[in-house]
């Protein structure tokens, strides 16, 4: 019976040793590198089973680590070695695909547990991730308000067309689950889903990136690459952070998807391939334009189904139920986690936060909460202080950011109650201190 193969990465070099002597005594093949890109290019040559990397290294870190492994085979759990202090970019690590995470000083035991766990999970999730349907991805479209059903139902029509795609949303409304959704419901389900944030890279690198390199192309290029686009051959391509594409990039990208050809960096050559384009931003790609900072060509030729991500101030009945799932998968990682929930007036206060990083945010809260809480119910105080910064919404402000007239602004308040009270209008009216009546004739005046 073949030995599951295990990667450890790790530029304390005696750190990487003990972890993957451990591992061998629990019957894995380990191999051990000192850095980020020593482990990709091992990764790439001879694929592991499962890998644990550290969180902080000198080269390449480990979100680099996870995101080279996951564009590979999205299916090797990756593991997070951290030290207590960089919690915050374990959560994030957690968010980006990886399996879990560890702080140290950490016991051995614990950890070889943690990557057997992760070795049964990968095989147990085989099966289904052959059929090429990302149930898991749209599931996380979480949410019962009028925002989010009407997006699950845009997501549906933009999923069965072919057109690229343009996803509209401030920084942390779900924008790469709304486009794995968007994969995992359309016909190249079955094929490759591949993510890239334009934002992250330096233009040289991000130009390997998308288009691959041909070896000896530059320094530091020792082998060929196929790049992105090739890797997402007869797939789906999410450009993220589309707005912060250099323009001499943009330019390049266009020539791709008008001809459909690809040429390394480098090379000669060319290749067709078929990739479907989603692009993400949470900028405003029309002021882009005529600020000249983005073609107006690229814009057009990008800009064709347009799906917009509400904000998670605009849509805060749904912070309940998204708090439940947070909750259960956070407790799921952490079995032995205190925190059930939350007071009600710790659910009131996050009600009138104003979520700057949104649904993100929150995740990351409950997450940061599920590790630090000591009793089952968090309070406001725990969630002040897990929060940091505090900023709530100013009511008053927010109508004057946005003027209208008495009746529209009893309009859009009535329905933002009816919505919070899940449509009943007896109990909205309680909330309003009006009689139902008032209600009902109101609906059949503007019904007439």
């Amino acid at each position: 019976m073949n030995r599951p193969r295990a990667l450890v990465v790790d530029d304390v070099v005696d750190l990487a040793e003990t972890v993957a002597t451990e591992l061998r005594l629990a019957g894995f093949e380990a191999r051990v590198t000192n850095s980020g890109a020593r482990a990709l290019e091992t990764f790439a040559r001879n694929p592991a089973d499962v890998v644990v990397t550290d969180l902080r290294m000198r080269d390449v870190d480990g979100l680099d680590v996870l995101d080279g492994i996951r564009r590979v085979d999205p299916t090797v759990p990756v593991v997070i070695m951290t030290a207590f202090g960089g919690i915050d970019s374990a959560v994030e690590a957690m968010r980006r695909g990886a399996f879990d995470y560890v702080t140290k000083p950490f016991e051995m035991d614990a950890l070889r547990a943690l990557v057997e766990r992760a070795c049964r999970t990968r095989d147990t999730g085989r099966a289904s991730a052959d059929s090429g349907r990302d149930t898991a991805t749209l599931q996380r479209l979480v949410g019962q308000s009028a925002a989010m059903r009407e997006l699950r139902a845009l997501v549906d029509q933009v999923a069965g067309a072919t057109s690229p795609v343009v996803l509209l949303g401030e920084t942390g409304t779900g924008k790469e689950l709304a486009a794995r959704a968007i994969h995992a419901g359309s016909a190249r389900a079955g094929r490759p889903f591949v993510a890239i944030n334009c934002a992250a890279l330096p233009e040289h690198l991000l130009e390997s990136e998308l288009f691959g390199h041909t070896r000896g192309a530059f320094t530091g290029a020792a082998t060929n690459r196929k790049g992105l686009f090739v890797e997402a051959d007869g797939g789906t391509l999410l450009l993220d952070e589309i707005g912060d594409l250099p323009l001499p990039l943009q330019g390049k990208l266009l020539r791709v998807l008008q001809s459909g050809e690809v040429r390394p960096v480098g090379s000669e050559t060319v290749r067709t391939v078929d990739v479907r384009c989603i692009s993400a931003t949470h900028k405003d790609l029309a002021t882009l334009v005529e600020q000249q900072r983005f073609r107006q060509d690229l814009f057009f030729r990008l800009d064709v189904l347009r799906v917009p991500l509400p904000p998670l101030r605009q849509r805060v009945g749904d912070i309940p139920v998204l708090i439940e799932h947070f909750l259960g998968r956070s407790r799921g990682r952490a079995p032995g986690a205190a925190l059930n929930g939350f007071e009600p007036e710790a659910m009131d206060f996050l009600a009138t936060y104003s979520w700057p990083g949104n649904v993100r945010q929150l995740e990351n809260l409950v997450e940061r909460l599920v590790v630090t809480a000591t009793g089952p119910l968090a309070s406001v105080a725990d969630v002040k202080k897990a929060l940091g910064d505090v900023r709530q919404i100013d009511p008053f402000q927010a109508l004057l950011a946005q003027p209208m007239s008495l009746h529209e602004l009893a309009d859009r308040y009535i329905a933002g109650v009816l919505e919070n009270v899940g449509g009943s209008k007896l109990k909205a009216a309680s909330v309003l201190g009006v009689d139902a009546s008032t209600l009902y004739r109101r609906e059949k005046q503007r019904g007439s």
